[in-house]
C-alpha cells in the first residue's frame, strides 16, 4: 500500500503559522514506523511535471524525467481505447492579460458548466480539425485531443502553469508553432462567443484560451493496453485546491481531514502487515518513506521521541 500526497508542503506557505495548524496524530504515528528511503531529485521550479506525477510515471516504468508524460494516452488505454496516435488533454481556461505578462487562472474557478463547455468545443472544432486534431468532450474542463500535432510535444502540467506567466511554460519545440497560432485563433474566436457574452453579463471570467497537457504516446516499454497503477497506490488530491488558492487555513484543515482518513488507513495497514509506503510531495521534490525493519524501529524509538510531522513536512521545502 503506497499513499502519495501532493502538496503535503508548499513553497506558497513559508510563515511560522504554517506549522501551528493542530496535531496530525496518525501521520506522527505512521512516521514512527517508517524510514525515509528515497528523495526524488529536485528538478527545481522550471520542471514541467510535478513530483507526484513523476512518482506515478516511475511506478509505470516510464522515465520520470522525460519531457512528455502521456497521461491522456494512458487514461484512454485504461478505458479499453488504446491507440498508437499521439494524444493529449485539452483544458479550456482563462488567461488574465496584464501589461507585461499573461497569467493563467485556475480553471476550476470558472465553474464552467457541461453545456457551456460543449458549446465552446463545438465552435472550436473547425479550427481544431484544420490542424488535424480530433477532439472529443470528456468533461467540462477535460477534452481529449488526438493527432500528429501532439507527437513529441513537451507540455507542462496544468498545475505548474496555474497562477504563473503562461509565456514561461509555452513549449518552445518546433512542433509548438501550429499550437501557438491555434491559441491566437481561439482567442479571437471566443472573444464574442455567446457563452462568453453571457458569462461577462454574470461577471464571470470568460474562456479565452486552452491548455494542452499530458501529451504524447505511450512509451514502447508499456504494453498497448497499459496496466493501471496498482490498486494499492493512492494519490490524494485533498490538499491541492487550498495550495492553489494560497489559503493556509484551508490547507491545514484539509490536512486534518487527510490525517483522519487516508493516512489513518495506511497506518492501520502498516501495523497489520508491516508493509507500506508514504510519499510526501511539494512542488519541487518528494520524500518516500517505507516500513522500517523492526530492529531499526526499536532502536530509533529508544533513542528519540516520535518524529514530528512538521519536521517531515518542512523538510520538503528546506532541503
Amino acid at each position: 500500500m503506497h499513499l502519495i500526497i501532493p502538496y503535503a508542503a508548499s513553497h506558497t506557505f513559508t510563515g511560522p503559522e504554517v506549522w501551528t495548524g493542530g496535531q496530525l496524530p496518525h501521520l506522527q504515528a505512521l512516521l514512527s514506523l517508517l524510514q525515509r528511503q528515497q528523495v526524488l531529485q529536485d528538478l527545481g521550479p522550471a520542471a514541467p511535471h510535478l513530483p507526484h506525477e513523476r512518482l506515478q510515471a516511475q511506478g509505470l516504468g516510464w522515465a520520470p524525467d522525460a519531457p512528455t508524460l502521456p497521461w491522456a494516452a494512458w487514461h484512454q488505454a485504461q478505458q479499453g481505447q488504446p491507440s498508437a496516435a499521439p494524444q493529449a488533454w485539452m483544458t479550456p481556461c482563462h488567461w488574465q492579460i496584464g501589461m507585461d505578462q499573461v497569467v493563467m487562472a485556475d480553471p476550476t474557478h470558472l465553474r464552467l458548466s457541461d453545456e457551456e463547455s460543449q458549446q465552446l468545443l463545438q465552435a472550436m472544432q473547425p479550427f481544431l480539425q484544420e490542424d488535424g486534431l480530433e477532439v472529443t468532450w470528456h468533461s467540462a474542463l477535460r477534452w481529449h485531443a488526438q493527432g500528429a500535432l501532439l507527437a513529441e510535444l513537451p507540455t507542462a502540467s496544468l498545475d505548474r502553469v496555474i497562477g504563473q506567466n503562461v509565456k514561461d511554460w509555452m513549449p518552445q519545440h518546433p512542433a509548438a508553432r501550429p499550437l501557438q497560432r491555434l491559441q491566437s485563433e481561439m482567442q479571437m474566436l471566443l472573444y464574442n462567443h455567446p457563452v462568453n457574452d453571457a458569462r461577462e453579463a454574470r461577471r464571470q471570467h470568460t474562456v479565452n484560451a486552452f491548455w494542452l497537457h499530458g501529451a504524447g504516446t505511450l512509451p514502447a516499454v508499456t504494453p498497448t493496453a497499459a496496466p493501471p497503477l496498482p490498486e494499492t497506490v493512492t494519490v490524494s488530491d485533498v490538499l491541492r485546491s487550498s495550495v492553489l488558492l494560497g489559503d493556509v487555513q484551508a490547507w491545514q484543515q484539509a490536512w486534518q481531514q487527510l490525517d483522519a482518513t487516508a493516512v489513518a488507513d495506511l497506518l492501520q495497514h502498516v501495523k497489520a502487515t508491516g508493509q507500506g509506503a508514504l510519499s510526501l510531495c511539494s512542488e519541487h521534490t518528494a520524500h518516500t518513506y517505507t516500513a522500517a525493519p523492526a530492529a531499526w524501529h526499536e532502536r530509533i524509538t529508544r533513542l528519540f521521541n516520535k518524529p514530528a510531522p512538521a519536521a517531515a513536512l518542512r523538510a520538503l521545502i528546506t532541503t
